[in-house]
């Protein structure tokens, strides 16, 4: 195992501190699981872009201060998230279920790269940020506000579901040559005593500046 599937595997422990707090708490009979992936929504092959979507060249690195993704009717501040101990990756404050974080020793998002962008799914009091994110089509529109005034307009090429043990870390993490965006939360098979077993995954890129 080399050194970037380590990092990765340490930024799943933190990811899985985002999943399923109000279906434990409350009992999964009585509460509906957050929406999966159909296998429609996958890639078709390899990652790749979706066809006929435009690329937009990359901007220069600016903070990201708000994203919204109309088609699951998210509107929500972000915040930068570190790395906490044994690397693995901090996550959104759980109190605030209308928070999204980014990876801020990272790319941000409308740069170069690959971002890295993460929500909880719920939290005690019941669904958060990200819980209809396993309901994206192929196509939905993704922006996020910079501090630099721009608004960076992704559109998403993919939507997948992984159990933990099956993580692809090299597909989600790896590095891109354009301005690429993932987007991840909990999902996948629920567990009433640990909550969900692997993460729902959004692919995206960039296609366009305002």
């Amino acid at each position: 195992m080399d050194r970037t599937t380590l990092r990765s595997r340490a930024w799943l422990v933190g990811i899985a501190a985002l999943c399923g707090v109000w279906l434990v708490q409350n009992g999964a009979a009585t509460r509906t699981v957050a929406p999966q992936p159909s296998t429609a929504e996958a890639f078709a092959a390899g990652p790749e872009l979706r066809p006929g979507s435009p690329v937009a060249g990359p901007l220069r690195a600016s903070e990201p201060v708000r994203i919204r993704i109309p088609g699951i009717r998210v509107d929500a501040p972000m915040t930068g998230l570190g790395l906490g101990a044994g690397g693995s990756l901090d996550v959104p404050a759980a109190e605030d279920r209308n928070l999204a974080g980014w990876f801020r020793n990272g790319t941000p998002p409308g740069a170069k790269g690959t971002a890295i962008v993460a929500g909880h799914v719920d939290n005690a009091e019941g669904p958060s940020v990200f819980y209809a994110l396993g309901s994206l089509e192929k196509g939905a529109r993704v922006e996020i506000d910079r501090r630099d005034g721009r608004t960076a307009v992704f559109s998403v090429d993919a939507v997948e579901v992984y159990d933990n043990e099956d993580f692809p870390d090299r597909r989600v993490y790896g590095d891109s040559p354009h301005a690429a965006l993932r987007l991840i939360t909990c999902g996948g098979g629920f567990s009433p005593q640990t909550g969900y077993q692997g993460n729902v995954v959004a692919y995206a890129h960039l296609t366009g500046v305002r």
